[in-house]
């Protein structure tokens, strides 16, 4: 990023009062810096404050990366030996943050950092701020769909060859392991998730993960996997016939596969992000699965694998050109399997982009 995304964050941070953005290591903190940390016990907090540089608060050892930084930013270091009070106190009274109303990220922060920023900013208030970041970063520009991209066709890629050399008796474990390497040989720099391989009754569970259960014949294989690339992800699902299907999961399969095209086709700007979520359910309802249907239609997919705009009943969202989100409609039946066909989508003027392009039609093995 560059100093008009911080402008931007500081004009998005006025309009909702607060003074300060206080972000911690994660997609955020990477979205306006370029930088990685780790959350551990070593507190990093960057302070964005509304009328002035950014400061950070972290270890002396991780100093030396703000060389690298997009921004300038004003480092408060600390040691193993010192810990990290002085560094905080230094760093709330420079920023003048005493009585201050700090944004933070309600589904980031711990209490680590919250009590440090309460401490040694006296009176501050610690409100959400993810409203804030959310209108930053739900519209990608170029550059970063550019990335997205190539994480797409890094996991299908991943998955084409996985699908190559998985057999009958093969453990959902050793598939998925198998997916893992494939997904990094082929170009991803990390894994925004672990993949799931779920079968048969295994695959009634949405986000049941991989067992030792052996894959068998006339079973459903629902494989979920992604890749990072630039550190944007992807996120890609597709339900593999292990032979001859029952004849109720082969129905089921092909309600599923219309859900997701009518999902990807009503998309478009201006479209309600609930209005998706409404038309791939219709489909399924009317298919009369409708109670099995337990998950919102898609998430929001950029640096995080989960992320606004989310396709769900409510959110009455417009979509945006420049939007990425996931469109995966899915059945469940208990006992017997499940069925989920997921792809990325991006939001142009004219319509929306389908960014994956693995074959959505049932592939038996």
């Amino acid at each position: 990023m560059d100093e008009r995304c911080l402008e931007r964050l500081q004009e998005e941070a006025a309009k909702k009062g607060l003074d300060c953005v206080a972000l911690v290591p994660g997609a955020n903190l990477f979205y306006l810096t370029g930088l990685s940390f780790h959350l551990s016990e070593r507190p990093v907090v960057g302070l964005f404050p509304v009328d002035g540089p950014p400061a950070m608060v972290l270890p002396e050892l991780e100093a030396p990366k703000l060389e690298n930084a997009d921004l300038a930013i004003v480092a408060h270091p600390y040691t193993d030996e010192e810990g990290p009070t002085l560094a905080f106190h230094q760093a709330c009274a420079a920023l003048e943050l005493a009585e201050a109303r700090i944004g933070a990220e309600a589904l980031r922060m711990r209490l680590l950092e919250a009590r440090y920023l309460e401490r040694y900013a006296p009176g501050c208030q610690l409100v959400p701020a993810d409203e804030v970041m959310s209108i930053l970063r739900m519209v990608k520009d170029e550059g970063e769909l550019t990335l997205m991209r190539r994480a797409v066709a890094v996991a299908e890629a991943a998955l084409n060859t996985t699908l190559d050399r998985m057999r009958v008796g093969m453990t959902e474990r050793e598939v998925a392991g198998l997916l893992m390497v494939e997904l990094i040989r082929a170009g991803g720099e990390g894994l925004p998730f672990q993949p799931l391989v779920v079968a048969g009754p295994n695959a009634a569970s949405p986000h049941s993960g991989p067992s030792d259960r052996p894959i068998r014949p006339g079973e459903a294989v629902v494989i979920d996997c992604g890749a990072l690339v630039g550190g944007y992800a992807s996120d890609i699902t597709r339900t593999i016939a292990i032979g001859d299907l029952p004849e109720e999961m082969g129905r089921v399969y092909e309600i599923v596969l219309e859900a997701n095209t009518i999902g990807r086709a009503v998309a478009g700007p201006g479209v309600p992000a609930q209005q998706v979520d409404r038309a791939a359910r219709a489909v399924i309802k009317d298919g009369g699965y409708g109670d099995y249907f337990i998950h919102r239609t898609g998430h929001g997919l950029g640096l995080e694998a989960h992320e606004p705009p989310y396709i769900v009943e409510g959110n009455e969202l417009p979509l945006q050109p420049g939007m990425t989100f996931t469109v995966e409609p899915g059945i469940y039946l208990p006992g017997l399997g499940g069925v989920r066909i997921e792809d990325d989508v991006v939001i142009t003027a004219r319509g929306a982009e389908s960014l994956t392009t693995f074959p959505r039609e049932l592939i038996v093995l």
